[in-house]
C-alpha cells in the first residue's frame, strides 16, 4: 500500500489585526517529507503516528508538507494557496495512492477561501478519483460543510477541550483506514446541524457526560466514530457552528438518527455547557481576598490559540492598580520588548514601554520601571499531550511585584513549564496570568486551588451575540433563540 501524509492549518479569527502570512507558519512549524524535530507541533503528531504504522507493516508512506500557524487572522490568499499547490505537487507525483491521510485543524480561512480544508480537500478529490480513501483528522474547533463530507471517506474529530486526545483520534482514523482498505468495513459519513455557535468545555458536566455517551456509541450497531464539531465562533462565514458527525459501516439511516439524536440532545443542555466567565473587577476581589493557596486566571480574551495578538494589558494595569504583589503573567507577546532586554542584559534596571501595540483591543501599553531578570534564546514550552511550544527569544522583567514572560512568538500558556522555563518560581506565586482559553486547563487544574475565566476587553470576545457574524447562516442560537421555530435549513 501507498499511503500520502500531509498537514496544513490554522485557526483562523475573521476580524483579529494580525494577518497569517508565511512568516506566521514559519514561526510556528514548517517540515517537509517527515523532517520532524524532536520539538513536534501537536498537528505534526498524527503524521508521526501514521509514519509508524505504515513502516510496521510494511506499507510505503510519501509525506509531503507539514504547517501550522498560530491562529491569528485570515490567512494571506498567496500563503495558502502556496501551501495547498504545494501537497497538491506532491501528490501528483505521489500517484498512484491507496489512501491519503490529512491533518488539519478545520478552521482556515483565506481571502477567497471560506473554507480552505474544503478546498484543498476539493483539489485533492480531482486528482485521486472518486475511489481513493481520504481520511481526515480534524481539531474539534472546525468548520464543516457539506462538500467536505461528500468528498471525504471519514473524518475524526477530536473529543476533548483541552485537545489531550489528538494521538487517539489519529490511531482511530488510520484504524478506519486500514480496515476500509481492507475490505472489513464501507465507512459512510452521516451529519446533523445543531444550529448552535459557542464554546463547550468537555471538562465540566453536562458535557462531559455527553462526550462519555459519543464514545460509548462507538463500536455497536454498525458505528465506527461519533464527532462532534464545536465550530469556531470568531469566524464571519456562512457555515460557522456545530455538527455532529456519526460514521456508520453503510448505516447511512442508523447514521443520520444518531447524529440527529445526538444534536438534540446537546441543544436540551444548551445553557448548561457554556463557560461561566467572571468579571476582571470579580476575579481581583477573589484574588486580593484569597489565602495563600495558588490562584489561576485565564486571561481568555487575549488567547493567541483564538486569533488574539497575547499583548493586552488590561489585566496586568488592573493588578498593578490594585496593588497586588507576588504575581506572574506568562505572557506578553512584544518582541520590540525582548529585544531590548536581551542588549540591557540580565541584572539591567530600566524603563520599557511593554505589550499594547497590536490594536485597541490590546489596550495601552504599560510604561515600567523593570529589572531584567533573565533572557532566553528560542525557549521551548511544554504544549498539550507532549507536544512543545516555541516562544522563540525570550525575556523575564520583574516590575510592581509582577513577573512578567516577555516572548517574541506567538503562542498560548497551556503548561507551567512556560513559567518555569523563564526562570519564575511559579509555585512560589500567589496569581498566575495566562493568555489560554481552555487550553491551560488540564495542566493548571492540577498544581492550583482554583482556576478562574476572568472576562477583560480583547479580541476573544465570548459574548456570542455581541459578535460581527453578519455573514452567518440564519436560524442559529444564541443570535436566534428559537433556531428549531423554522424548518428551513441552513445554509452550509
Amino acid at each position: 500500500m501507498r499511503i500520502f501524509l500531509a498537514c496544513l492549518g490554522t485557526e483562523t479569527h475573521t476580524w483579529a489585526p494580525l494577518p497569517t502570512d508565511n512568516k506566521a507558519f514559519e514561526d510556528t512549524y514548517v517540515v517537509r517529507g517527515g523532517a520532524h524535530p524532536e520539538a513536534v507541533n501537536m498537528f505534526g503528531v498524527p503524521l508521526q503516528i501514521w509514519r509508524g504504522h505504515a513502516d510496521t507493516l510494511g506499507w510505503e508512506s510519501i509525506e509531503s508538507l507539514c504547517a501550522f500557524a498560530t491562529p491569528s487572522g485570515v490567512t494571506v490568499k498567496r500563503t495558502y494557496e502556496k501551501f495547498r499547490d504545494e501537497i497538491l505537487g506532491d501528490l501528483k507525483n505521489a500517484l498512484p495512492v491507496d489512501a491519503v491521510m490529512l491533518s488539519l485543524h478545520g478552521a482556515m480561512v483565506a481571502d477567497g477561501y471560506d473554507d480552505c480544508q474544503d478546498d484543498l480537500v476539493h483539489e485533492i478529490r480531482k486528482l485521486i478519483g472518486p475511489d481513493v480513501f481520504v481520511g481526515c483528522e480534524l481539531d474539534l474547533h472546525c468548520h464543516i460543510t457539506r462538500r467536505f463530507v461528500a468528498e471525504v471517506s471519514a473524518c475524526v474529530i477530536y473529543k476533548e477541550y483541552p485537545h489531550i486526545d489528538f494521538a487517539a483520534r489519529a490511531e482511530d482514523l488510520w484504524t478506519i483506514m486500514v480496515r476500509t482498505l481492507s475490505g472489513e468495513i464501507r465507512p459512510i459519513v452521516s451529519t446533523f446541524d445543531c444550529r448552535m455557535i459557542n464554546l463547550f468545555h468537555t471538562t465540566r458536566e453536562p458535557m462531559r457526560s455527553f462526550v462519555d455517551e459519543m464514545a460509548s456509541l462507538e463500536g455497536k450497531n454498525g458505528i465506527i466514530s461519533v464527532s462532534l464539531g464545536h465550530g469556531f465562533p470568531w469566524a464571519n462565514i456562512p457555515h460557522v457552528g456545530a455538527r455532529m458527525i456519526v460514521i456508520t459501516d453503510n448505516g447511512q439511516e442508523t447514521g443520520d438518527r444518531v447524529a440527529e439524536e445526538l444534536g438534540r440532545k446537546l441543544w436540551s443542555i444548551r445553557d448548561d455547557i457554556v463557560p461561566q466567565i467572571v468579571d476582571l473587577s470579580d476575579a481581583l476581589d477573589t484574588a486580593l481576598a484569597a489565602g495563600d493557596g495558588l490562584l489561576v486566571f485565564g486571561d481568555i480574551a487575549d488567547n493567541p490559540g483564538g486569533g488574539a495578538a497575547g499583548d493586552s494589558t488590561f489585566i496586568a494595569r488592573a493588578l498593578i492598580d490594585r496593588g497586588f504583589q507576588n504575581a506572574a503573567i506568562g505572557g506578553i507577546w512584544d518582541p520590540v520588548a525582548v529585544d531590548i532586554c536581551r542588549g540591557a542584559g540580565v541584572g539591567a534596571q530600566l524603563d520599557l514601554r511593554l505589550g499594547g501595540k497590536a490594536g485597541l483591543w490590546s489596550g495601552d501599553p504599560l510604561d515600567l520601571r523593570v529589572t531584567v531578570k533573565g533572557v532566553f534564546d528560542d525557549m521551548l514550552a511544554e504544549g498539550l499531550g507532549g507536544s512543545t511550544r516555541r516562544l522563540g527569544n525570550v525575556a523575564t522583567v520583574e516590575a510592581e511585584g509582577i513577573e512578567f514572560v516577555v516572548h517574541a512568538k506567538r503562542t498560548q500558556n497551556v503548561h507551567h513549564s512556560f513559567f518555569a522555563n523563564a526562570g519564575i518560581d511559579w509555585a512560589a506565586k500567589r496569581l498566575l496570568v495566562v493568555k489560554s482559553m481552555q487550553h491551560f486547563y488540564s495542566n493548571y487544574t492540577l498544581i492550583s486551588d482554583c482556576v478562574i475565566y476572568v472576562s477583560s476587553p480583547g479580541v476573544v470576545d465570548h459574548n456570542i451575540e455581541r459578535l460581527p457574524l453578519e455573514r452567518v447562516a440564519r436560524p442559529v442560537w444564541p443570535l436566534d433563540a428559537d433556531p428549531w421555530g423554522r424548518d428551513e435549513e441552513r445554509a452550509w
